[in-house]
């Protein structure tokens, strides 16, 4: 019988999931777990404020349990990692975080990485949740393209901007590697990566690589 993932995006844009399961194609490998991408219809159109960090949650944990019994990993696919501590305690389950998996896998990748934020108000909570981890030494900059999570959609608007700021983490702040701080823009990872010369993380892409591994060799 296959071994399944769950990545669940937790915002109700579908947009969105449907980009990040398309992202993850790559990882759908001959033999190894099926990666299904659900949407978590009672969140909000994008997660961009601790209010609605909050508020899935309880959801989150809820859709998770329900699919448990027929699944063997689940990722959080939002770069706050809304409900990761509940759901571990909650969950019979691996339970992976992107923004735990992305920031780790980047120190791999560099001595000092940035992140691309949605919007400002986001930085502060990164920031947070980088010092609980105990990564701050390793963050070159947090910076943010100004776009909510709706209108990253927009590609043709969005990856300028993208490439703004990529740029600036790299030229003015050092980051030898980058994190792309929201699902949505998952779609244009590999072309950011192509203009800026450096390894572009993508978290759910790294948080589902780690689930896939852990799951081919348990």
């Amino acid at each position: 019988m296959s071994r399944r993932i769950v990545v669940l995006n937790p915002n109700s844009t579908q947009a969105v999931t449907d980009g990040l399961s398309a992202a993850l194609d790559p990882l759908r490998i001959p033999g190894g777990p099926v990666v299904d991408c659900h949407t978590l219809t009672e969140g909000p159109p994008g997660i961009e404020s601790d209010a609605h960090v909050a508020g899935v949650v309880e959801p989150l944990c809820r859709h998770f349990a329900a699919e448990e019994p027929q699944t063997d990993a689940f990722v959080i696919a939002c770069f706050s990692d809304p409900g990761l501590v509940e759901a571990r305690k909650r969950i019979g389950r691996p339970v992976y975080g992107m923004a735990e998996c992305g920031m780790l896998t980047a120190m791999t990748r560099a001595e000092r990485f940035g992140v691309i934020a949605i919007l400002e108000q986001s930085i502060p909570r990164h920031l947070r949740y980088i010092d609980r981890l105990g990564i701050r030494t390793r963050l070159a900059a947090d910076l943010p393209v100004g776009l909510g999570v709706t209108e990253l959609v927009d590609q043709a608007r969005t990856f300028p901007r993208l490439v703004d700021v990529g740029r600036r983490l790299v030229g003015e702040h050092g980051a030898g590697a980058v994190v792309l701080g929201c699902a949505g823009m998952a779609p244009m990872r590999a072309a950011l990566e192509a203009d800026l010369g450096v390894p572009v993380i993508d978290p759910a892409q790294a948080a589902v690589a780690m689930a896939v591994g852990a799951l081919l060799v348990a």
